[in-house]
């Protein structure tokens, strides 16, 4: 019988996984605890590894010697070793568009909330201060300027639905290709001029702290940074740095580094900062899909098919 390891997971069973793995006659087994020694533990007698956040290391690997797969329940690469993988003969593969409406969502609905004050206003209204000029000052969105950090399936998304808003689109990627009704910037220049800058592009060796103390030093004063791509994209003391000298205005995190984070440190405790929990990717039919294509994934690997979406490693860098 092939067993499986899933490394993690932040649903409250594994029922679905385990009734389509059913089908190769496979055994799941999940960790006591994620570090690094006790995955390398339970990988030595696996033919396959499921993880969603769980570091699978360059041990990891090397210890799953029946190993032939590692299936990524989400869309980033960054918690896996991908080129150790492919050294070893595995296959690596990801979901990369299982929750686009839902993480186009939440970037816009960290934009509004900020835009409009609205974690400002609230905060002073459950303090008892009706004031509607707590949130001063407002402008008006159409007036301003987003720039768009990344534009994959996610970015393109949320670039077209903000010039469908009337707002000004900057955008910044590698290919230099900017989608309709926008125009591609460098990043200093996308820093200088955006009221709104959205981080939506993969962590990388290049992208890792891609903004930090020179970046925030270039944006306005009056602007808002949102991150719902990877936590490693932001240098958070330097954020905190810049809130603290009023560099920039707010900020927008659906993604730390840890998580979670220590709430009651800057910049996670700044009320002009609004955290979520990692939860963009969510809604109860993106869950599903995920969950199910990444358990057929395996199955279908287990059983001798192709599965769908395998990474390439020199993609990847």
């Amino acid at each position: 019988m092939p067993r499986a390891l899933y490394t993690d997971y932040p649903w409250a069973d594994i029922d679905l996984e385990k009734s389509i793995l059913a089908e190769a006659d496979c055994e799941l087994v999940t960790p006591p605890a994620e570090d690094e020694e006790t995955l390398a533990g339970l990988a030595v007698d696996v033919n396959a590894i499921l993880t969603c956040w769980a570091q699978v290391t360059a041990k990891v690997i090397d210890a799953a010697v029946d190993c032939r797969h590692i299936a990524r329940t989400g869309i980033g690469l960054d918690n896996i070793d991908v080129r150790r993988a492919t050294e070893r003969g595995m296959i690596v593969t990801n979901v990369p568009d299982y929750c686009i409406p839902e993480v186009v969502d939440h970037t816009l609905a960290l934009m509004f909330a900020l835009a409009r004050k609205i974690h400002v206003y609230h905060q002073s209204a459950q303090a008892g201060e009706y004031d509607r000029l707590a949130g001063l000052p407002l402008e008006r969105m159409e007036d301003q300027t987003v720039g768009v950090v990344g534009t994959g399936q996610i970015g393109s998304v949320v670039a077209r639905k903000c010039a469908a808003l009337g707002m000004r689109v900057l955008v910044n990627n590698r290919s230099r290709q900017s989608p309709a009704n926008t125009q591609w910037r460098p990043l200093d220049e996308l820093l200088a001029e955006s009221d709104y800058v959205l981080l939506l592009c993969p962590l990388t060796d290049d992208t890792a702290n891609l903004i930090g103390p020179r970046q925030f030093a270039q944006m306005k004063p009056s602007a808002f940074l949102i991150n719902t791509s990877r936590g490693g994209l932001v240098d958070h003391a330097a954020l905190a740095a810049a809130l603290e000298a009023g560099e920039i205005a707010g900020a927008g995190l659906d993604v730390q580094v840890p998580e979670p984070p220590d709430m009651n440190t800057a910049p996670y405790d700044d009320p002009r900062v609004i955290v979520t929990p990692h939860a963009a990717f969510y809604s109860t039919r993106a869950t599903h899909e995920l969950r199910s294509r990444v358990a057929h994934q395996v199955a279908d690997f287990l059983l001798g098919r192709t599965p769908e979406h395998i990474v390439d490693s020199e993609a990847t860098g």
